[in-house]
């Protein structure tokens, strides 16, 4: 069946609002995990993950970091307008780009008490660095449920990046229903962040610690970092019947040479992607490649529908995909390309690039959700009613699992 005739209510489950996990785990290892192969279910603490992990492994991390996009003013009035910053449109469209821009910007932005700033430039009095500084914020037009804001600010020699971190605060998933605390700062963050640009965090990260690390090391499983700067849209439910009615969110992603190179050498072994958004990433790898190979227009734009509509390319492996990436890159002497992916991973999905997939659990009716049914198949159920009836805890500070392929 084409995933767009999907019911996503075939995809529903019971979650009640005591397995949501509020609060990160007092240690970021100590968290719960779940090993789900072939059917079967083993549970453990993430400590111990690499125990299940197979040993001469290429293990895929996504180090995008999360930005302090929430960002608050006051009227004259006293009315206080939030400000939550989306994506970059000027002076530069690259995420990783606009936070270095001084002096001015503009940015597509969700308002918060929108009704009470018709019009008129916010100003708001700051210390940055032990200087006073003065943001102000300028409303230019809608965008549909959203708006094109104008940040100036001064001294200009400063950069958007400096004005985030003097008035801005981390954004936490809307079924957090609490205000964000000093602990969120560094909790909800990966311990290998480095490419400001989400406004949420790859959660199945957030795991990871230190000694993790050099367990992984230890069995001779090799680190590769992709970078998908994570939008808002990742939280967006699926509203309509059918998944065909649902438009998937863009997100940029920027793949350096280096990986491209290890995903070619471990072809014949096995790759673990930790998180949806890094299987994304290295899905959407795969059909630039195809673009490649087959001289099309070789901008990295993966729409939505893009794999469904190429099965004719099922013949071309992943390491034909993986080679003719690297030789385009080689040929314009890249040593990242810079794109963007719309693609949404549902059940009939062929997955090209990936074996083994780490991942923290998802909200029903989910495109998250359709992704990891996608890969383990209707056994997904299992696991998750496991996990629901032995105290996992769900969502982005909750517990984790590893799936296994077919």
């Amino acid at each position: 069946m084409h995933p767009k005739h999907i019911s996503i209510e075939d995809y529903n489950y019971p979650l009640s609002e005591d397995k949501i996990a509020q609060f990160p785990v007092n240690q970021r290892d100590r968290s719960k995990l779940l090993v789900s192969k072939e059917g079967n279910v083993v549970e453990s603490i993430f400590e111990n993950i690499t125990d299940f992990l197979p040993s001469e492994s290429l293990i895929v991390f996504n180090n995008t970091k999360v930005i302090r996009a929430r960002m608050h003013f006051k009227k004259p009035t006293g009315a206080n307008i939030e400000i939550f910053i989306l994506e970059p449109l000027a002076p530069t469209q690259e995420i990783q780009n606009a936070f270095q821009v001084q002096g001015q910007c503009e940015w597509k932005c969700l308002v918060g008490n929108a009704k009470k700033w018709k019009e008129g430039k916010l100003s708001l009095s700051l210390r940055y660095q032990n200087e006073d500084v003065i943001l102000y914020a300028e409303k230019i037009e809608s965008i549909g449920n959203s708006f094109r804001i104008r940040f100036s600010w001064e001294p200009s020699n400063l950069s958007f990046s400096d004005m985030l971190m003097a008035n801005g605060s981390i954004p936490l998933p809307p079924y957090m229903k609490r205000n964000t605390t000093k602990e969120d700062v560094e909790r909800y963050q990966t311990i290998y962040a480095k490419h400001q640009g989400s406004v949420a965090a790859p959660t199945a990260g957030l795991h990871f610690t230190d000694s993790v690390m050099t367990k992984l090391r230890n069995k001779k499983i090799e680190e590769a970092f992709v970078s998908l700067h994570v939008g808002a849209g990742t939280f967006k439910p699926v509203s309509s019947e059918k998944i065909e009615d649902h438009e998937m969110h863009t997100e940029q992603v920027v793949i350096h040479k280096k990986i491209i190179e290890q995903l070619i050498y471990y072809q014949d072994k096995k790759i673990i992607a930790v998180g949806t958004t890094t299987t994304r990433t290295l899905e959407s790898l795969f059909w630039f490649g195809v673009r490649i190979i087959k001289n099309k227009d070789v901008d990295f734009h993966i729409n939505q529908w893009e794999p469904y509509e190429n099965y004719d390319s099922e013949q071309i492996s992943a390491l034909e995909s993986l080679t003719a990436i690297l030789n385009y890159m080689n040929e314009k002497e890249l040593e990242e390309i810079h794109g963007d992916t719309q693609i949404i991973i549902a059940p009939s999905y062929k997955f090209k690039i990936i074996d083994v997939l780490i991942t923290n659990f998802h909200q029903p009716k989910s495109t998250l959700l359709l992704l990891v049914s996608a890969f383990y198949g209707e056994e997904w159920r299992k696991t998750y009613n496991y996990a629901l009836d032995n105290n996992f805890r769900f969502l982005s500070y909750g517990d984790s699992c590893v799936f296994f392929g077919k």
